[in-house]
């Protein structure tokens, strides 16, 4: 019975905490992000799709079998990619299936990770001189840097290189930021130095010119996006360079589409729509603002605003690399990520007959 009790109080914990990340925009963007706890061999993690911000609202934990799993990926096993296939059927009260990152955190150690899409993390994970920039800042902690792989079971084995050294801190070469401790306030407070460590200012942009984007808007299906924010990749020239260099981390491919499609001067939406052949989940034009598409789900605008705040944060001096052309492929051609794209489609409809 106490075993039981405690379990659900560490829960509860990892709830809260993760609740408040997920409300923090800075640190996670719609369905990005995970949490997890490890109790006994059990692991329990963030359900594929759902949203951090949720977790004190509706149940998003799913338990999953350890040991197999990391037997799996030890293997090599192309089994270890489909994580749903080792949750604990008879504690699944959501039903749904774990994270397409439930490897990661099932190799790490300790027994609370929080992974995160820091975005004054991924300022600097997107730069392919990020060791030197970050070593000073995280001088005194366990961390360790990852090259990009494409997240679940490629980037759970660059993860394995890095077993014997048991780093709390995990920087994700253009992805996100991982921290590790056998408490769930000891990973909040390892979480909060860390962003802390790696803060960096943005820079200033004007306001969007808000009649301009709705003379644009008129009669077509785009509409302005959720928040004003979005609007700063767009207004700063330094930004709208950057995004027209490709796409910078994983969620942008999967809600946004590769890389980001710029007006150009004179043109309206019919005629971005026209040349680029298809209607983009949004669209920058550049000293006016951002437009998205009407259908484009709530993940597509939290990744708007994501993509606005990184680049915000990044020196126009600084080298970028930016996904290739087969790490794009690698992941709108998983079936995972098909999962939690249709999850996002669901959830929007679901929204709109609700409205």
């Amino acid at each position: 019975m106490s075993e039981t009790i405690d379990r659900q109080a560490e829960l509860a914990q990892l709830k809260a905490v993760s609740a408040k990340i997920g409300s923090d925009p800075l640190l996670t963007q719609g369905a990005g992000g995970n949490t997890s706890l490890k109790v006994g061999d059990t692991l329990w993690i963030k359900a594929s799709g759902t949203w951090l911000a949720d977790a004190m609202r509706r149940d998003i934990m799913v338990p999953v079998e350890m040991a197999p799993l990391i037997a799996a990926v030890e293997a090599v096993d192309p089994i270890a990619e489909e994580a749903h296939r080792f949750t604990v059927a008879a504690l699944n009260t959501c039903g749904l299936r774990p994270s397409i990152e439930t490897t990661v955190h099932a190799l790490l150690p300790q027994r609370v990770v929080l992974h995160v899409h820091c975005v004054d993390t991924i300022a600097f994970a997107v730069r392919t001189d990020c060791v030197d920039q970050i070593t000073p800042r995280l001088a005194g902690l366990n961390w360790a840097y990852v090259p990009y792989a494409r997240p679940g079971l490629p980037l759970a084995l660059a993860i394995c290189d890095h077993r014997q050294q048991r780093p709390d801190v995990l920087v994700l070469a253009n992805h996100g930021l991982v921290v590790a401790a056998e408490t769930v306030a000891a990973a909040q407070a390892l979480l909060d130095d860390v962003k802390t460590r790696l803060r960096a200012a943005p820079r200033a942009t004007p306001g969007a010119d808000a009649d301009r984007l709705a003379a644009l808007a008129a009669g077509s299906a785009f509409r302005l996006p959720d928040t004003e924010t979005a609007h700063g990749v767009a207004l700063d020239p330094v930004s709208t360079a950057l995004a027209a260099r490709g796409s910078l981390y994983p969620d942008h491919v999967i809600f946004l589409g590769a890389g980001s499609v710029i007006a150009r001067d004179g043109e309206d939406v019919a005629k971005v729509v026209e040349r680029v052949g298809t209607a983009p989940a949004s669209i920058l034009f550049p000293s006016l603002g951002v437009l998205m598409r009407g259908d484009a789900p709530p993940n597509a605008d939290a990744m708007a605003r994501c993509l606005a705040d990184v680049a915000a944060r990044v020196p126009a001096d600084a080298p970028i690399r930016v996904l290739t052309p087969q790490e794009h492929h690698q992941l709108t051609d998983w079936d995972a990520e098909k999962y939690r794209q249709e999850l996002a489609r669901k959830a929007a409809a679901d929204t709109a007959k609700i409205t």
